[in-house]
């Protein structure tokens, strides 16, 4: 079969990973990326708003339950995605077309495998998992009920994300970060015009805001099909993929487990932070779930950034161009480094006012301002380590990754919250997450060394090298 890569004259036209130059490059393939993530973040924050407005103490503490549970089904389609994204990526920097169309074919074999988990959860464990959280105050009937509600349409529905985030990759691994932006904006934008409809027009509450949620999810997965069928034509999708191939699943799991795990990690971190901060109080545990909503608007653009280099790694370094490799991992880092200084500054100014976006009570001013404040510390070290952990699976070392995600959030951050929350003063708990990420900046600086002199030596990639110049 001819491939659609091939010019009239028999010659394959290169990628333009292999040939743009790398600032060029990363800007053209993150910027559309990053702007998705920033209405990403932005939905995010506008669904939270609309349930503080319907119910700002159990509706609030409602979604910052379901949070790690959301945060785990992402982790999980994500995590997938990463593993297909990765091995495609190099396949197409190899000129192995045929092996990145079976990649592609699995990827959507694994994204219905993970469907159907959070499928059952959300039919059999959502009011287990809801109910080891919800205290036993007198809002504990009302955070059951709405916490069940919501978790249990989204994960029910969750086929929507799963697919969406496939098709994402799928369009950022060839260079189409543009479509990936539309179908990230579609449905964002869908549930921001749905939710005060769903929540305060037709009275559904809780349940709107969740129906909202999957709504939008559906329309951008419709979308990513759509244009990965009609314009991706480096990739052909064929039912046939889909098919199990046991050495291709092995594969993709290989690098995107650790990636599933190192995400998961952060929902048993949230999910132990809840238990710890419910010691304070609902208002504690709402301040915590209130931070990742505004925090997420922070670091997603730094993962839209990633996003956009990761493929652009994997390319060149399938394609042995290492020089190519390097550029892209400084400028990344450097980008991601000023932009998180950008939120430390954001989150010290103007505490107060990212508060009261969310209708917050004096009670929760009086504790959120300085835990903002202090939290916002560990920004200064987060840009570079998230940089640092993207490179380790793009270079197809996602375990590295695995041990320095372990290493800040369970190793250090939770037991340093748990000894400093014995001080029966909240003010210290939040300390806790600056030191975690001290810790992570050091095992990310020794593990990214570790991978570059393991993958990438200069000796293998001299002759490619020196061929570029």
């Amino acid at each position: 079969m001819e491939n659609p890569l091939n010019q009239p004259n028999g010659e394959i036209r290169e990628n333009k990973m292999g040939i743009l130059p790398i600032p060029k490059l990363l800007f053209t393939m993150s910027v559309p990326i990053i702007i998705s993530m920033l209405v990403q973040a932005l939905y995010n924050i506008v669904d939270s708003v609309f349930v503080a407005m319907y119910d700002n103490v159990a509706g609030t503490a409602a979604l910052t339950l379901a949070f790690p549970m959301q945060n785990l089904m992402i982790a999980v389609a994500v995590g997938l995605a990463v593993g297909m994204n990765a091995l495609l990526s190099r396949a197409l920097g190899e000129k192995n077309f045929e092996r990145a169309n079976k990649i592609a074919g699995q990827g959507f074999f694994l994204t219905l495998c993970g469907y159907v988990l959070f499928l059952i959860i959300g039919i059999f464990a959502v009011e287990f998992y809801v109910g080891t959280q919800a205290g036993n105050g007198e809002t504990r009937a009302k955070i059951m009920e709405f916490g069940v509600d919501y978790l249990s349409i989204i994960c029910i529905c969750s086929i929507g994300v799963f697919i969406q985030v496939t098709c994402e990759r799928l369009l950022q691994a060839t260079g189409k970060t543009m479509l990936s932006m539309v179908v990230q904006l579609a449905g964002a934008v869908t549930n921001i015009i749905l939710d005060p409809i769903m929540i305060f027009s037709f009275g559904w509450g809780i349940k709107g805001a969740a129906i909202a949620t999957v709504i939008g999810q559906l329309v951008s997965a419709a979308l990513g099909l759509l244009f990965n069928l009609k314009y991706n034509r480096e990739i052909t999708i064929r039912l046939f993929n889909i098919i199990p191939t046991l050495s291709l699943i092995r594969e993709i799991l290989i690098i995107g487990i650790p990636s599933v795990l190192m995400q998961a990690i952060g929902s048993v971190m949230t999910f132990c932070m809840n238990k710890v901060l419910g010691g304070f109080g609902v208002d504690a545990m709402n301040i915590f779930g209130i931070y990742f909503k505004l925090q997420s608007f922070i670091f997603m653009p730094v993962f839209g950034l990633n996003n956009g280099m990761v493929p652009i790694i994997a390319y060149n370094y399938g394609a042995r161009k290492r020089e190519r490799v390097m550029k892209t991992i400084r400028l990344a880092a450097v980008c991601a480094v000023a932009y998180m200084l950008l939120g430390l500054a954001i989150f010290q100014l103007f505490p107060a006012q990212l508060l009261g976006i969310f209708n917050a009570s004096e009670s929760m001013l009086a504790i959120g301002q300085p835990a903002l404040r202090t939290i916002s510390l560990s920004f200064i070290f987060a840009g570079f380590c998230i940089v640092t952990s993207s490179v380790c699976q793009a270079l197809g070392k996602s375990i590295y990754s695995l041990f320095s995600s372990i290493g800040r959030q369970l190793v250090v951050l939770i037991p340093s919250a748990y000894l400093l929350s014995l001080s029966g003063k909240l003010d210290l708990v939040w300390w806790a997450i600056p030191i975690a990420e001290i810790v992570s900046v050091a095992l990310s600086v020794v593990f990214m060394t570790v991978v570059l002199k393991k993958v990438m030596p200069k000796s293998e990639f001299l002759a490619s090298d020196l061929l570029d110049n």
